[in-house]
């Protein structure tokens, strides 16, 4: 009989980690216990149903800056499979990817089933069990002996079954609330307090609502008080701010803002070539360039057009003012809204399918090197389970493929007593 190989979750770290392991180990009857009736369906919504598969980074060291949190762990498991490795694998599966000009990788066909479908072929071609509507309730860790061949743990689902595993991996993804982790604690593993990570910023009755669907492609967003700050697309919308600036700061400081209960300010520069300064110079020279000229019809820094009305009506300049009678105090005041619009945010949205968290099963108890807990040998953990978090842009995703490369790696190793050959990685 086969030695079982139980993976908790049907995402992409738990497919990954199953459809792997079953290849590098034909003698594991490799499991996937899924809670839901639905499989990956964070491959499906993420980036927009095109799935944004990993991001181009010319190495570790810049791979490892979009972490807001580990990172200094993720050194290591990065040297075992990073986003080359991202790519040759689907590659090599018929599956390849493309490049934005911002770095986001997705599949040639925009599409997110292509990634889900591969994924599933692997499943089916190397025998992966896939068990729908199981939710892991507890895992218990039996006596072996030592045994490395004899089930090291029963799995009690919440229906009430009961399933034997010699090695478990969790990749069950991020819980928004602490209670939810407890039959992890209950296994002895510290958790360290989720908070949402990757989330917009909600202004109720701001003015800058009313331009929703507004798009400003480059924009820095900036953390009263801190020098937190993220530059990137901002979209104005009917609740406040989103784009990747917003949630790349979000992730930043997702603890800094879940401790002021996400009430805070933010200062907007609308024009990143500019600061406070060189604006006001830039606008002194226009007063000339464009005196005859209404400043409501005449937009000299390609704003769109609904935010450049809206900032000068902020400022309080009339729509039949010309440039050359903008007055001094006026030129003071735009020059601050351009480059230093400051907002009030008062709570926040996170997208209920690509939810992220900040926190999860503490690093300190988990070896980057195989993802094996240091506190029950057999138990593996891949993905958004633990405390690790990225910023937008696929680098989520690749933390799951890495951590669940490495777990499935190591997973038969010393069952099989035997090393395996790279090639066949």
């Amino acid at each position: 009989m086969k030695p079982v190989f139980i993976i908790v979750g049907g995402g992409a770290a738990g497919f990954f980690c199953a459809v792997n392991a079953a290849r590098m180990y034909p003698g594991l009857q490799v499991v996937v216990l899924e809670k839901t009736a639905k499989l990956l369906s964070k491959v499906k919504v993420s980036g927009g149903g095109r799935c944004n598969v990993t991001h181009q980074c010319k190495g570790i060291t810049e791979l490892l800056q979009h972490y807001p949190r580990g990172a200094s762990f993720l050194k290591r498991s990065f040297h075992h499979f990073a986003t080359n490795d991202t790519v040759s694998w689907f590659r090599e599966r018929g599956v390849e990817l493309k490049t934005e000009e911002d770095g986001r990788m997705f599949p040639v066909s925009n599409s997110s089933e292509t990634i889900i479908r591969c994924l599933l072929d692997e499943a089916a071609r190397y025998g992966v069990e896939i068990r729908m509507n199981a939710e892991v309730a507890a895992i218990a860790v039996l006596n072996t002996d030592g045994l490395s061949s004899s089930p090291r743990f029963s799995i009690r689902l919440s229906d009430g079954r009961q399933e034997l595993a010699h090695r478990v991996c969790v990749t069950v993804g991020g819980y928004p609330k602490q209670s939810q982790y407890h039959w992890l604690a209950a296994l002895g593993h510290a958790i360290v307090p989720p908070v949402p990570s990757l989330f917009t910023f909600n202004m109720p009755a701001n003015p800058i609502t009313a331009l929703m669907g507004v798009t400003v492609q480059d924009a820095i967003v900036k953390l009263a008080g801190t020098r937190l700050q993220q530059q990137g697309a901002l979209l104005i919308t009917h609740w406040g701010m989103s784009g990747p600036a917003v949630l790349k700061l979000s992730s930043l400081a997702a603890r800094e803002l879940a401790d002021r209960h996400y009430r805070f300010r933010i200062f907007v520069n609308w024009l990143p070539s500019f600061h406070e300064n060189n604006i006001l110079d830039e606008i002194r020279q226009l007063r000339f360039k464009l005196a005859a000229q209404k400043m409501h019809n005449r937009n000299p820094f390609g704003l769109p057009s609904r935010l450049w009305e809206h900032i000068l009506t902020e400022t309080g300049i009339p729509v039949d003012m010309r440039w050359a009678d903008l007055p001094s105090r006026e030129q003071n005041k735009l020059a601050k809204q351009l480059c230093a619009s400051e907002y009030e945010v008062s709570g926040k949205t996170t997208f209920k399918e690509e939810f992220v968290t900040a926190g999860g099963v503490s690093l300190d108890e988990v070896d980057a090197s195989t993802m094996q807990s240091r506190k029950h040998p057999g138990l593996y953990f891949a993905g958004e389970i633990l405390d690790v978090d990225g910023l937008t842009g696929g680098f989520n995703f690749q933390n799951a493929w890495t951590t669940a490369w490495i777990a499935a790696r190591s997973s038969g190793k010393d069952i099989f007593n035997e090393s395996v050959d790279r090639s066949n990685l």
